[in-house]
């Protein structure tokens, strides 16, 4: 098992799957949990699990969450922040 840890940064208040509220704007903690795949002649390993940790890193509140996540939920939230940021509309191509 490994844990890669990084660090995601949203521009806007994003609202991931099964959150009771929003977040707030802010750099967020994320880590993803892989196992190995025994069985083959290489090093390959698969997601098992992604958590968020709650709340943004300089939030300045002493109570902390790390909550599992969906990491396509994750993915779609960091592109729509992106949009929003640059102020890209998603519906127009080219």
């Amino acid at each position: 098992m490994r844990t890669t840890r990084t660090t995601v940064r949203f521009s806007s208040p994003f609202l991931l799957h099964g959150f009771d509220a929003p977040q707030p704007a802010g750099e967020y903690i994320v880590d993803q949990d892989d196992e190995l795949i025994e069985g083959i002649s290489w090093l390959a390993y698969r997601r098992v699990a992604t958590f968020i940790h709650l709340p943004a890193i300089r939030a300045g509140t002493m109570t902390r969450q790390i909550i599992q996540i969906d990491p396509a939920d994750l993915e779609a939230a960091i592109q729509k922040d992106g949009e929003i940021s640059t102020g890209a509309d998603p519906t127009k191509q080219g």
